[in-house]
């Protein structure tokens, strides 16, 4: 591998044609020499190999992550023993369990390892998902009643319930028993008689706190299946359902939630995308197909393929499609749904272009107001895409952004946020303050609803509460590098080796590498407003195929289409590119800075 010395200033670049400095993620030399030795890697990956596990008694474990080792003993959960044993008195007198869950990846999986739970259990169990802008984020007591009319004596919430004081109370009282799967941050206050099975209880001190509501709803499906084997429960006409089999629905569930890729996380997304390259499930099968994947599916496709799809029908359809794909093993269905949800996405998409124009053109203006935070809103965007368009500005500016659709004088907020700042807990304060109708969410992201008087105050509340978890410092945009890269050191071979570092995402991000004094051999745009490049090193014998997604008409794009012969130092992370059977490396570009 041949991995280049970064010449002065590569890592010192204050700021590059996005704005950024680039900043190379110090790693500790002895460990690093020391995991090279243990592992037979070569410099570079145990270089990076060092960065993520931080200790040589936990490299193993990071590049063999096990569930035997990682998977806690889901008793640990507050409330955790009092709903399995609610829902095994549920299983044995025959009751009508019902799953109330939320329009998302994460609450679509959860929603969907417990239908195919309780089908292997012989009950049948009917699913309710709210509707985006009819009913907004999290249970309400029409569709909660709609349940019990149907027949339900108990509730399972998954993704949602936390803090949905009035809703669930009101079922409570009208006889229904509620049990609530979630992880987002709570209050202090739980809903009065239900049980809340949540690692981020104020009360809790479960060190689980990053699971996704679909890893919370794994513990509580080994939970229940332990005390039923317990019971002698199976063996009498019922056989002992293979657990891990549904380990790709909690894998795509925990990619697409964006939970930090760590400990049992970690564990379950490794094991789980094993078990999804294997296309066992009917649902994530035809979706994979009418996306026109036909490479093993890995947490990629799980993040930017699959989960795009699962989630719109949410955003601009159908919300329950998504549970009934992953749910369902009849193939004339799943294959129906994945190309409703395919033409949904592709609906979606052209909306958040929209949506995406008219946000960007007021974050513009924001973002040289020097602030913590960027707050856009506009009267009738479409709010299926607010979270999507959140995103994509704090890609752009490296600030927690949130993104509000008007209409009628209220407003629907989605928000995303930047390590370091937890914008849930900023959600819930506003809130708590009277500045929301409601709110919640998590540390990387939030959901809120609020009336249009109050956006000026909102802004002002979160960038004060912001600017105090900050330290009254407003963040500088920086882009984290792990190693210096020659163009002819981006070979098969690497990618291979750094294949043992994965799966990659939040908490484990794919290894950026600076690739410096890189000349641009040529330069176009392809699709609507991708720039492919091809890169040469300083010997000007070796080539990189290159590309910058949505970069056409950005100062990234401008830089890499107008260089003029002129060196450019590239920042990116190495993909593998097949095409017409041909397997190379290809580096795609996320920032450039200027020789000097």
């Amino acid at each position: 591998m041949t991995v280049a010395a970064a010449p002065p200033g590569v890592f010192g670049i204050e700021r590059s044609v996005t704005g950024k400095a680039w900043r190379l993620r110090e790693a500790d030399d002895r460990l690093a020499a020391a995991l090279a030795q243990d592992f037979t890697l070569d410099d570079a990956v145990s270089r990076i190999l060092a960065l993520r596990c931080g200790a040589r008694d936990a490299a193993a474990e990071f590049l063999d992550p096990t569930l035997r080792r990682a998977l806690p003993d889901p008793s640990h959960l507050k409330d955790m023993d009092a709903a399995v044993l609610r829902i095994v008195a549920a299983v044995n007198a025959g009751e009508t369990i019902a799953v109330f869950g939320d329009y998302d990846v994460d609450g679509a999986t959860s929603a969907a390892l417990l239908v195919r739970f309780f089908k292997a259990l012989g009950r049948a169990v009917p699913v309710y998902i709210p509707d985006r802008a009819a009913e907004g984020y999290g249970p309400n007591i029409a569709a909660l009643r709609k349940l019990k009319a149907a027949g339900a004596s108990l509730v399972v919430t998954v993704d949602c319930g936390t803090t949905a004081f009035g809703p669930l109370e009101a079922a409570v009282a009208e006889g229904l028993d509620v049990i609530v799967i979630d992880h987002h941050v709570a209050e202090p206050r739980l809903p009065a008689g239900c049980l809340v099975v949540n690692p981020n209880r104020v009360d809790d001190d479960s060190p689980h706190g990053q699971l996704a509501a679909v890893g919370v709803t794994f513990l509580l499906v080994v939970a229940v299946n332990r005390a039923l084997r317990e019971a002698f429960w199976y063996g009498e006409g019922h056989a002992e359902p293979d657990m891990m089999r549904w380990l790709d629905l909690v894998a795509l569930g925990t990619v697409c939630d964006v939970v930090p890729l760590k400990g049992v996380n970690r564990a379950l997304a490794c094991q789980g995308l094993k078990v999804m390259a294997e296309r066992g499930n009917p649902g994530i099968a035809a979706l994979a197909e009418v996306a026109g994947v036909a490479a093993r599916l890995d947490a990629y496709h799980a993040g930017f393929v699959l989960g795009p799809r699962v989630n719109a029908g949410g955003r601009v359809g159908d919300p329950g499609l998504g549970v009934r794909l992953l749910s369902s093993d009849d193939p004339a269905e799943v294959q129906a749904l994945a190309l409703r949800l395919n033409e949904h996405n592709r609906e979606r998409q052209v909306i958040e272009q929209g949506v995406l124009a008219a946000a960007m053109d007021q974050a513009e203006r924001q973002a040289g107001q020097a602030g913590p935070l960027i707050l856009v809103a506009g009267e009738g965007w479409h709010p299926g895409v607010i979270g999507i368009v959140a995103g994509r500005l704090r890609e752009r500016f490296d600030l927690p952004c949130c993104v509000v659709s008007l209409a009628g004088g209220v407003g629907k907020g989605s928000g995303r946020s930047i390590p370091g700042v937890g914008l849930g807990p900023a959600v819930i304060a506003a809130h708590q303050a009277g500045h929301l109708v409601n709110g919640g969410g998590h540390e990387m992201a939030a959901g809120f609803t609020v009336e249009a008087a109050k956006l000026e105050s909102l802004r002002d509340f979160l960038a004060d509460h912001i600017g105090r978890q900050l330290g009254g410092a407003v963040p500088q945009p920086a882009l984290s590098l792990d190693a210096a890269l020659a163009p002819a050191g981006a070979t098969l071979a690497l990618l291979e080796a750094l294949d043992r570092l994965a799966p990659f995402g939040a908490g484990n991000p794919r290894p950026r590498f600076a690739i410096p004094q890189a000349r641009i051999v040529k330069a176009d745009v392809v699709g609507t407003d991708h720039v492919r490049c091809i890169v040469s090193g300083g010997d000007g014998a070796s080539r990189l195929k290159a590309i910058a997604f949505r970069a056409a008409g950005s100062p990234l794009g401008n830089a890499l289409l107008n260089t003029r012969g002129a060196p450019l130092h590239l920042a990116g992370t190495l993909r593998l590119d097949e095409w017409q059977g041909r397997r190379e490396a290809q580096l795609h570009i996320d920032d450039a800075a200027v020789v000097v």
